[in-house]
């Protein structure tokens, strides 16, 4: 019996190792199949990066390791629909599959779309994605519910085994964006791109045209430092050239139509950019660009009588400049689109300048055989900071930033939590990040912005590489941590403009409604004691001179709302920027 108990152990050993090697072998095969997948997307589409192939080829080995326990596994992530997204979703998503084993599903919809899925899953507790590519501007939100999983917390605990060592969190250049008031990192930016002015420097060189300007306006034409000098420029284009090579053509662009894409146009800083909020970057403090008052991190009221600055002079100022302008500077038609619609218009060659204009466009307006493109791929066009209102004051931020960074929710399952880091980290790492940026040209990576290749890309992208290599890019910054629910409060915004922009109400009327809409909204939370850190505390209602008669915003109104016009050449701002300074 001891010698068949001998016999059968020994057995039951040589076929242990048996199995052991035969697992080896399998899984020795199975790594390699990687390594060889990942070789062929560095020496291929993941080039140039700011790293070498070495380089590159050990991150991917990291990636091939790391993602050992969840090959198979099938995850699902969303985004909103832009050239980088597609990216992702196209080529990235099919790369990280071949080099780690993990299959992604990473779908593209509407960002309106994104929210609402998020924000399904933040009530319901219901695991829909894996991930999202969220908007920064709800990190006011993120952090005071407590459904997303604050990544420094994640990094260092349960993440650690799935968190790059290679990430060099101090590269990317949107960190600040996507912390809360803890000092936590919420979200991880994915892609960038800003609100500026965007005009047609060919134009604008043309002397029979600087010395009409000149003897109209009395000063020269070029890029405009403040609001009434845009509006010169858009008045002199519209009403005094009007045609220019057998085109008719417009001094301003902009759009108008009932539709949520309205909302993103106001609270995508258009107050900030008038001067509504106080001074602080990212955002104004305590009045932000929304025109939220907080005291210390609490938001304490939207109206003007409880410390707001939504329905004060500066707001009110801008949204009659927004309307005013687009009757008589825009194209008939504008008044009619929607963000997606009016993206496109200046391309087709008969608008001079637009001072709301997104950069995620660029790649749009760069391409040969457009109106606004030279022959050898040079655009006619230029970008520039947006000019600021007369309630600006330095110190304040200049305009909007949209940063889309990935987002994990508490309510996903830890190991597709764990599966969906892996990818997210593998659509930024700098083996892959510098190839998405030459695509989508929304970069997020400092070393990316300082390669070679994006210097031999500058001169056809006309200024996007000088605004974000310059230190003044800070002063371009997205939706802060003062709005404490924006999914709740952002869609009151278009159904209020709306209004002022069919004339049911006047632009004060609107944004009295829309104050009043924000406030009942914030005591709303604060009566459900739903955001224990952090939530609204109303302040209680005063007269409006109370606060007006106070220094910083809401600010009374100016007895000249339309001082001297002021503009710079463009050689000289981008020498500005070089410099770090916005002017």
């Amino acid at each position: 019996m001891n010698i068949l108990r001998g016999r059968g152990f020994k057995f039951l050993m040589i076929g242990a190792a048996l199995f052991a090697f035969l697992f080896s072998s399998t899984s020795f095969a199975s790594d390699a199949k990687y390594k060889k997948a990942a070789k062929k997307w560095v020496s291929g589409e993941f080039q140039p990066s700011t790293l070498s192939k070495k380089e590159q080829l050990k991150e991917m080995d990291w990636f091939i390791n790391a993602a050992k326990p969840y090959r198979g596994m099938k995850i699902n992530v969303v985004s909103e629909t832009i050239a980088t997204h597609e990216y992702e979703s196209k080529m990235m998503a099919k790369a990280f599959f071949e080099i780690t084993g993990v299959k992604i599903t990473h779908d593209l919809i509407q960002e309106g779309d994104v929210i609402e899925k998020l924000q399904t899953q933040m009530q319901s507790g219901k695991n829909i994605y894996d991930a999202y590519v969220n908007d920064s501007d709800l990190i006011g939100t993120h952090f005071r519910y407590g459904h997303v999983v604050p990544l420094t917390d994640f990094m260092k605990g349960e993440g650690k085994s799935v968190t790059l060592p290679t990430l060099d969190l101090n590269d990317f250049i949107g960190l600040s964006f996507t912390t809360g008031p803890d000092g936590k990192l919420y979200q991880l930016p994915d892609q960038q791109f800003a609100n500026l002015y965007w005009f047609r420097y060919d134009w604008f060189q043309r002397p029979e045209l600087r010395k009409k300007f000149k003897k109209i306006y009395g000063y020269e034409l070029g890029v405009p430092v403040n609001w009434s000098a845009y509006e010169d420029i858009a008045d002199f284009f519209t009403n005094k050239v009007k045609n220019l090579d057998g085109k008719r053509v417009y001094g301003h662009m902009d759009y108008g139509k009932k539709d949520p894409s309205l909302g993103w146009r106001f609270t995508d800083a258009w107050f900030s950019m008038a001067g509504a909020g106080d001074k602080g970057i990212p955002n104004g403090l305590p009045v932000d660009e929304w025109g939220i008052r907080v005291d210390g991190c609490h938001p304490v009221g939207s109206s003007v009588e409880r410390g707001g600055a939504t329905n004060g002079p500066a707001a009110v100022y801008s949204l009659r400049k927004y309307i005013n302008w687009m009757k008589k500077y825009a194209p008939p038609e504008a008044a009619g689109m929607t963000f997606s619609e009016a993206g496109p218009v200046p391309a087709q060659g008969a608008i001079a300048q637009q001072i709301f204009w997104y950069t995620a466009f660029t790649a749009d307006l760069a391409k040969k055989g457009l109106p606004v493109v030279n022959a050898d791929g040079t655009p006619k066009w230029r970008m520039a900071p947006s000019p600021h209102g007369p309630y600006w004051e330095k110190g304040m931020k200049l305009g909007y930033q949209d940063t889309g960074s990935w987002t994990l929710m508490k309510s996903t399952p830890l190991k597709r939590r764990m599966a969906a880091w892996l990818y997210a980290q593998f659509t930024v790492c700098k083996t892959t990040s510098l190839k998405k940026t030459i695509v989508g040209l929304t970069p997020i990576r400092e070393s990316d912005l300082k390669s070679d290749a994006m210097t031999k890309m500058a001169p056809k992208l006309g200024g996007l590489v000088e605004f974000y290599r310059s230190p003044a890019r800070v002063s371009w910054t997205p939706t802060g941590t003062n709005v404490p629910d924006y999914p709740k409060l952002a869609q009151l915004w278009w159904q209020n403009v709306a209004e002022a922009v069919t004339g049911e109400r006047t632009a004060q009327q609107a944004l009295d409604r829309l104050a009043k809409q924000q406030d009942r909204i914030l005591q709303r939370l604060q009566r459900a004691n739903v955001q224990k850190n952090c939530g609204p505390k109303l302040n209680p209602k005063k007269d409006r001179s109370y606060w007006l008669n106070k220094p910083g915003s809401p600010k009374a109104k100016l007895a000249n709302e339309k001082p001297q016009g002021m503009t710079v050449p463009y050689k000289q701002l981008l020498k500005a920027w070089k410099e770090g300074r916005v002017r």
